[in-house]
């Protein structure tokens, strides 16, 4: 005979996974709109005015963006 804990089946659910996200959408088209920039030319850096060339300096430029708006992005780590 098969005992009855063996023969029940657990009926318990898994607790709700609490939001994780980092980055909220609008921090995610604040780098899109930069990152078009870049491509056509038109993305320029800070006070020298010169143009980015580097997809990774215009993620860093929409995310500094995005901070000033108030958008949900983790703080610079450089600071």
């Amino acid at each position: 005979m098969a005992t009855k804990k063996a023969a029940k089946k657990s009926t318990k659910k898994a607790p709700a996974k609490k939001s994780t996200r980092k980055y909220s959408s609008a921090a995610g088209k604040q780098v899109k709109t930069e990152m078009h920039e870049m491509r056509e030319g038109k993305l320029k850096s800070g006070r020298s005015g010169k143009k980015v060339t580097n997809p990774k300096q215009a993620i860093a430029i929409g995310l500094s963006e995005a901070r000033k708006k108030g958008a949900k992005v983790p703080p610079n780590p450089n600071k």
